[in-house]
C-alpha cells in the first residue's frame, strides 16, 4: 500500500526539526495519549472483570446458586426426601440441607462479632472445594459431633482464637423463663480455620455440623433450606421451574441473580462507565493527532508543492499523511496493548510492591471484600479495545491527509 518512497518521506516528517519542534512535541502527546489510553483500559477493564468473576465465583461457591425454603414462614420439613428429588433434576449438580441462623460469636480472650452458622453434614462440607481445599489450620476430620465449629481465619484473629480454644455462640432466640427471655449461648470447640479469600465469609461464617445446628437453633428434624448447585449458573431460571415441577409440595426459591441482582447491576454498570470515560483519553489522543497533522500540513505547504511538481501525485501526498498519524496510532497503541497486558498478569506483585514502598494499604479487603486486587484479561475485550484505538487514529489523518492532498502547488509556489 505506502511505497519506499512514501515511507521515506513520512519517516523524515515525523522527524522532528528545529522548525517544527512544536509539531513533534503534540505529535509526542498524541502517542503517549494513545499508549496510556489503552493501557488503562485494558487494565481497568480487566480489574473490574476480575472483580466480577472472584465476587461471583466466591458467592456462589459458598452459598449455592438457588436455595430452596418451605413455602411458608418456617423450617423445611422431610429435607433429605426434597434434596433427593432436586438432585434427579437435569442440570443440578449438588443439593445439600443446610441449617442458618444469625448469632453473636464470642471468646474468652474477650473478643465478640456477630456471625452466621451453617449447619451442614461433615461429608457435604468435606466435598465443597471452596472451604475443603483452603483450610489453614485444623482438619475437617475433626468436624464431626455436637462439639466442633471451622471458623474463618479472619474472625478468629478478630477473637483471639485458635484451633483448639473455645467460642461462644450466643443465639438472639433465647429460651423464656420465669425473669424473662434468656438468651441462648453455648461454647464449641475450633476444630479448623478457613480461608475463601472473601473478607465477608472469612470474617462472619461459622460452620458446625447439621446436628449439632439443630439441636442449636431448636429447629428439630428440620432445615432452614436446601442449597442447589447447578451446572450452568446462568441457566438458574429454567432450573427454577424443573424444580418446581419435581417436587410434590409448594416451595420457595431464591436464586442468586435474585439475591444478588442489585450487587452485580451495579458493578456493570460501574464497568460500563469506566469504558465510556477512559474512551475519551484515546479521543483527546485522536484530536491531538488531528492538530499535529493539521500543522504539519501547513508547516510542508512548500514541500508538498515541490513534490507535487516533480511528479508525485495527490493519492502519494495523502498517502504520505496517512502514514505519519497512523504511525502515531499505531506505535502508541502496541506500546498500551504491550503495558496493559504486562500490568495485568503482574497486579498483584506491582500492588504489593507500590504498598511495601509507600507504606499505606491500597486494597482493603474490609471494603473491596476480596484479599487480592484481581485482573482477568479477556482477550475479546482487549482486542476491542485496540480495535478502537486503531480506528481512531486513522480516522484522525483522514481530514489533515485529505487537506495536504488537495494542496495546489500553484498557489502554494506563487505565495512562497
Amino acid at each position: 500500500m505506502f511505497n519506499a518512497f512514501e515511507r521515506k518521506v513520512a519517516a523524515r516528517y515525523l522527524l522532528s526539526r528545529k522548525s517544527d519542534r512544536f509539531t513533534s512535541v503534540i505529535a509526542t502527546f498524541s502517542f503517549l495519549g494513545i499508549m496510556l489510553g489503552v493501557a488503562t483500559l485494558i487494565i481497568v477493564m480487566s480489574v473490574m472483570g476480575g472483580f466480577r468473576q472472584e465476587l461471583l465465583g466466591r458467592i456462589l461457591g459458598l452459598n449455592g446458586h438457588m436455595g430452596v425454603y418451605a413455602a411458608e414462614r418456617g423450617n423445611l420439613t422431610e429435607y433429605d426426601a426434597v434434596a433427593e428429588a432436586i438432585r434427579r433434576v437435569p442440570g443440578v449438580t449438588v443439593a445439600t440441607p443446610v441449617v442458618e441462623g444469625q448469632l453473636l460469636v464470642t471468646s474468652e480472650a474477650g473478643g465478640a462479632t456477630g456471625g452466621l452458622a451453617r449447619g451442614i453434614r461433615p461429608e457435604d462440607l468435606r466435598a465443597r472445594r471452596i472451604i475443603a481445599d483452603n483450610i489453614r489450620a485444623g482438619s475437617l476430620a475433626q468436624f464431626e459431633g455436637d462439639d466442633a465449629v471451622a471458623i474463618g481465619t479472619r474472625l478468629a484473629l478478630r477473637l483471639g482464637v485458635n484451633v483448639g480454644d473455645r467460642v461462644t455462640l450466643v443465639s438472639p432466640q433465647g429460651r423464656t423463663t420465669v425473669i424473662g427471655t434468656v438468651p441462648r449461648l453455648r461454647a464449641y470447640r475450633v476444630v479448623a480455620l478457613f480461608e475463601v479469600g472473601m473478607n465477608e465469609y472469612d470474617s462472619g461464617y461459622v460452620f458446625m455440623p447439621m446436628q449439632a445446628a439443630q439441636v442449636y437453633f431448636q429447629t428439630g428434624d428440620a432445615a432452614t433450606q436446601v442449597e442447589v448447585f447447578v451446572e450452568d449458573p446462568t441457566r438458574v431460571r429454567a432450573v427454577n421451574q424443573a424444580i418446581r415441577a419435581a417436587l410434590d409440595r409448594p416451595v420457595r426459591i431464591l436464586d442468586w441473580q435474585d439475591a444478588n441482582s442489585s450487587f452485580f447491576a451495579a458493578v456493570q454498570v460501574e464497568r460500563n462507565v469506566m469504558f465510556l470515560i477512559l474512551t475519551l483519553i484515546i479521543i483527546v489522543a485522536a484530536f491531538n493527532i488531528i492538530s499535529s497533522l493539521i500543522m504539519l500540513v501547513k508547516d510542508k505547504g512548500r514541500d508538498i508543492a515541490v513534490l507535487r511538481t516533480m511528479g508525485a501525485t495527490q493519492g502519494a501526498i495523502l498517502r504520505i499523511f496517512l502514514m505519519c498519524g497512523a504511525l502515531i496510532g499505531v506505535v502508541g497503541t502496541t506500546l498500551g496493548f504491550i503495558l496493559g497486558v504486562v500490568f495485568c498478569l503482574n497486579i498483584e506483585s506491582i500492588r504489593q510492591f507500590i504498598q511495601a514502598l509507600s507504606g499505606a494499604e491500597l486494597f482493603s479487603a474490609e471494603i473491596y471484600f476480596l484479599t487480592q486486587l484481581p485482573a482477568v484479561l479477556n482477550w475479546r475485550e482487549v482486542a476491542q479495545v485496540v480495535a478502537l484505538a486503531l480506528s481512531l487514529s486513522l480516522l484522525a489523518t483522514l481530514y489533515p491527509s485529505w487537506r495536504a492532498a488537495r494542496t495546489d502547488p500553484v498557489e502554494m509556489l506563487r505565495n512562497e
